[in-house]
């Protein structure tokens, strides 16, 4: 396998927002394709070889994710703004700036159009839980960064449910459901990363993840 690392390295090199880039080798095509209104990563048939490679586990997550592989790659879909995003974010120990800027883009406050830099432990989180579900549909964002304004809008439709202080204003919180997926089954695969909290609206059918102090509710 080490003789695929060196251009596993040298993606970093080629991920640049807003283009659109292509680097091949034998049997394989990295491309990335990045835009306001949809943002993919493709990785050809050799990361799926490469996952086979033990890598360090993710800080807080449990020893299902110790066989992650050499890369973390987040996957999802905003039905908001009808965008996509399948990107890896990390790299033989290594994150991508350029990559992480994308994921803050994607998860921004689509009301406002205003991003943050999103919290990498919850991405961490959002990552390993789709690692635990093993399927491939994608995450499903449907709230993300918040600014203070869109809290207070949420919070007088929904008195009890959006919190003043609510952690989506920091960039430490996702509301999320995968399609496919029950709710108890997607809170389980957050309360077994044991890196935040973790709550279960069922009748809004959607789970809440943020990187906070470890704690569940919900029904």
């Amino acid at each position: 396998m080490k003789q695929f690392y060196p251009f596993i390295k040298k993606i970093t090199n080629f991920i640049r927002p807003l283009a659109v880039v292509e680097y091949k080798c034998p049997g394989t095509v990295f491309e990335m394709k990045s835009n306001f209104t949809r943002r993919s990563f493709v990785l050809g048939s050799t990361a799926a070889l490469c996952c086979s490679v033990a890598a360090p586990v993710y800080s807080k997550t449990p020893g299902v994710l110790k066989d992650a592989g050499i890369y973390r790659q987040l996957q999802m879909f905003n039905g908001q703004t009808s965008e996509n995003i399948k990107i890896i974010y990390w790299i033989e120990g290594k994150y991508i700036p350029e990559a992480l800027i994308e994921i803050n883009k994607f998860m921004r406050d689509w009301r406002k159009n205003k991003w943050t830099k999103m919290d990498i432990r919850n991405i961490n989180t959002l990552s390993a839980v789709h690692k635990i579900l093993d399927t491939n549909e994608p995450i499903q964002l449907l709230s993300g960064f918040r600014t203070v304004e869109t809290n207070e809008m949420l919070r007088r439709r929904s008195p009890g449910t959006v919190v003043k202080n609510s952690y989506h204003t920091r960039g430490m919180a996702a509301d999320v459901r995968v399609r496919g997926v029950s709710i108890n089954r997607l809170a389980r695969a957050g309360l077994n990363c044991h890196s935040g909290g973790v709550g279960k609206y069922s009748r809004s059918n959607f789970v809440h993840f943020d990187c906070a102090k470890i704690r569940s509710w919900g029904a």
